[in-house]
Order: structure tokens, then C-alpha cells, then sequence
């Protein structure tokens, strides 16, 4: 098996992608509407064809009561990983991001977090090799 799409939900897709395109450097993927359904994904630019990320938009209940308990909790709704989180921090950074924590030496990696201007808190992590 293999994981091929996972999801955020979000309160804008419109917002959502910009975000996730002109900010965190995603492509993309796909953009089906169907009446008021849209279907909105999107990838790493290092692999296209690699893993979706579905924006969802949270009209549902269950689904707008479980973003907002993520993020007031300050749990990330996603987490991405880079080779170089100093580089796509100031790159974000120089984007307009929202980013609450600056990279953090944690255990066995670094991270940093930024506010998806859509409800979500986002991670970026970079391994520690070795």
C-alpha cells in the first residue's frame, strides 16, 4: 500500500491555494468543481506525482469543529519535510508568511511552524542525520 492523498481542511480554497502554491511552494495538481464541490489538490514540485494534498473545505460541522480544536490547540494539521528548513523559512518568511515558531532544535530534527491563512498551523521539519 501506499499513502497517495491526504487532506487539510480549509476555510477558503482560493486562499488555501495561494497559500499553498505562491507561499509554500506547492504546484497545482488537480481543480475539479462540480456545483458547489470542488476538488482541489496539491504536490511538491520535487515530486509531482508523489503524495496530494487534498484543501478540503470545512463546511462540514465535524470538520470545522476538529480544525479549529487543532489549531487553538497549536497542533499542526500537516507536516512537510525539507533539507533545508532555515532556507524555506526565510523563503516564506519573505512570502508574507505568518510563522509563530522560528526553527526549533528538537529532538532528532528542527522545526518551525507557519499559519496556513486558512484555519491550519503547518509544520516543517528537517531530520537531523546521523
Amino acid at each position: 500500500m501506499k499513502i497517495r492523498l491526504t487532506s487539510v481542511y480549509v476555510d477558503d480554497q482560493d486562499k488555501a491555494l495561494r497559500f499553498y502554491t505562491e507561499v509554500a511552494g506547492f504546484v497545482k495538481k488537480a481543480d475539479f468543481s462540480q456545483g458547489p464541490y470542488r476538488w482541489l489538490t496539491v504536490a511538491s514540485p520535487e515530486e509531482p506525482d508523489g503524495t496530494e494534498l487534498q484543501l478540503a473545505r470545512n463546511d462540514n460541522p465535524a470538520a470545522k469543529a476538529y480544525q479549529e480544536a487543532l489549531f487553538q490547540q497549536g497542533q499542526p494539521a500537516a507536516m512537510f519535510f525539507t533539507d533545508d528548513i532555515q532556507r524555506d523559512y526565510e523563503r516564506m518568511k519573505a512570502a508574507g508568511a505568518e510563522l509563530p515558531m522560528p526553527p526549533t532544535k528538537v529532538t532528532g530534527s528542527t522545526i518551525a511552524q507557519a499559519h496556513d491563512t486558512c484555519g491550519n498551523l503547518i509544520q516543517i521539519t528537517q531530520l537531523h542525520r546521523g
